[in-house]
């Protein structure tokens, strides 16, 4: 099977390091991973401020992008999340099919359910909080939401079960939004930063030394949080420990 790195724009400019880590642990786990050039962002900004019909192009364009691949794979679940429920959308008004929403995963749940490692070399040695985000949890399934009344099951903390050191942990209010959502932050920031601090501090609560989850958009609010408030945790992405070592 050959895969194609999806690295959302705001990874590639804000944190690369997590799009090298997802590149090298694919590679490690003996998988044929390319990084097509030219990439751009999938349309969820424009989308979620009022303007979809302004994702067209960026859904066309990455539609014809990837069309080679058999798997999408990249690193944020509220990207993958857009392209796989709301590209079919889009692209039927511009009566153009979408192949790229059925072979789209987020990184962990093409771990979990598709490559099902027995085995990883990760060490890391540190207590950690879980961060349940809600295109994650709710979209594509990573863990089960608090909200239904199904057995508890976490992807993510299956994959972790894999790296030596370390110990897992989760909040109190275990799927909670941290406040970040897309526009929302920028519309009603007053709201989102309380939330943001809620969120932080009940990760704080479990004595964790790191904040760590599957949505770089998530990581990345809490830090601003836990720097402006000079708070004793730090956020790293589920795929730097995973992939921590290599």
């Amino acid at each position: 099977m050959k895969i194609g790195l999806f690295i959302p724009c705001y990874i590639n400019a804000v944190y690369p390091e997590v799009g090298i880590a997802s590149y090298k642990l694919l590679k490690h786990l003996g998988l044929d991973v390319d990084y097509p050039l030219d990439q751009t962002c999938c349309g969820q900004p424009m989308a979620n401020a009022g303007f979809e019909g302004e994702a067209t192009r960026l859904a066309e364009r990455m539609e014809t992008l990837f069309e080679p691949y058999d798997f999408v794979v990249g690193p944020s679940a509220s990207c993958v999340a857009f392209v796989k429920e709301n590209h079919p959308r889009i692209l039927a008004a511009e009566r153009h099919t979408c192949q790229n929403a059925e072979k789209i995963y987020d990184i962990c749940e093409f771990l979990h359910d598709v490559v099902k490692p027995s085995s990883l070399p990760a060490v890391f040695p540190h207590k950690v909080s879980l961060h349940n985000s809600c295109h994650g949890v709710r979209e594509l399934g990573l863990s089960s939401p608090s909200e239904r009344n199904i057995p508890r099951y976490s992807k993510l903390r299956d994959l972790l079960s894999l790296v030596k050191g370390i110990e897992v942990f989760e909040p109190k209010r275990v799927d909670e939004c941290c406040g970040f959502g897309g526009m929302f932050s920028i519309e009603e920031p007053e709201v989102s930063a309380r939330m943001g601090h809620d969120k932080v501090m009940d990760h704080l609560s479990t004595g964790a030394e790191y904040i760590t989850g599957a949505d770089s958009s998530c990581l990345m609010h809490m830090e601003g949080v836990i720097k402006r408030e000079h708070l004793p945790i730090k956020t790293i992405h589920i795929i730097q420990i995973l992939a921590n070592g290599l």
